[in-house]
């Protein structure tokens, strides 16, 4: 939308402090979506909560969908192609695939109050879809798991994906999305073990640990199979 049609003074705070007024919009909207889902939360709503004209959510996402597509994608920054792209690299042991994936996926819970409001976001949106869903599938949920399943037939020497190629997958992702499912369960019973930066970096370091097992009784399955298929 052109500035031209803004009041002056919501030309004037884009200019001064847009980026400030933008993160204000993004994560008030982010706080009511989760709460209430993307129906029954108001534009006027996220605007009053951010403190900000109403005409700025036109002006910075173009409407309620591109704000509600921007929560999305937005709070815990980076692009999940250039994670992918990085624990994908030829040549790179598992063990330091494994890392740079665990250390991008928990990065977020860093974020505290903000990784919950994510994930509550992520479950409203299982339960009741919007079109942001297909989006958010292919894009957060399907290309990371083909990429570390990709990653998981090369360390395997499995020269496609199989049923139990997705199982180990989803194994060894859900070792990351499970800390963002249960830390309200986490920090009622153990508050230490998400209580600091330093713990977090400490579940990314066991949760390659953890992955590394998951693999290795793969690849002691399959030679098992493998062994009584040839007798």
């Amino acid at each position: 939308m052109s500035t031209s049609i803004l009041p002056d003074a919501t030309v004037r705070v884009s200019r001064s402090d847009g980026i400030e007024a933008r993160s204000r919009l993004l994560y008030a909207a982010l706080a009511l979506f989760a709460a209430k889902g993307y129906a029954k939360t108001s534009t006027r709503e996220i605007a009053k909560a951010a403190g900000a004209n109403i005409a700025a959510i036109s002006y910075y996402f173009g409407d309620k969908a591109g704000l509600y597509a921007a929560t999305f994608t937005e709070p815990f920054g980076g692009d999940p192609q250039e994670l992918i792209a990085q624990f994908t690299a030829p040549g790179l042991p598992l063990e330091a695939a494994l890392r740079i994936f665990m250390v991008g996926y928990l990065d977020g819970l860093k974020q505290g109050d903000i990784a919950r409001q994510c994930m509550r976001l992520h479950m409203r949106e299982l339960i009741d879809p919007t079109s942001e869903w297909k989006h958010a599938m292919e894009k957060d949920i399907q290309a990371p798991h083909e990429a570390l399943a990709s990653v998981l037939c090369r360390h395997l020497e499995v020269k496609r994906f199989d049923d139990d190629i997705h199982r180990l997958t989803f194994s060894v992702t859900g070792l990351a999305i499970q800390l963002f499912v249960m830390q309200d369960i986490v920090d009622a019973l153990q508050p230490q073990l998400l209580g600091s930066t330093a713990q977090i970096d400490a579940w990314a370091d066991r949760l390659v640990a953890y992955g590394l097992a998951l693999v290795a009784a793969e690849a002691a399955r399959r030679r098992k199979s493998s062994r009584k298929q040839e007798k």
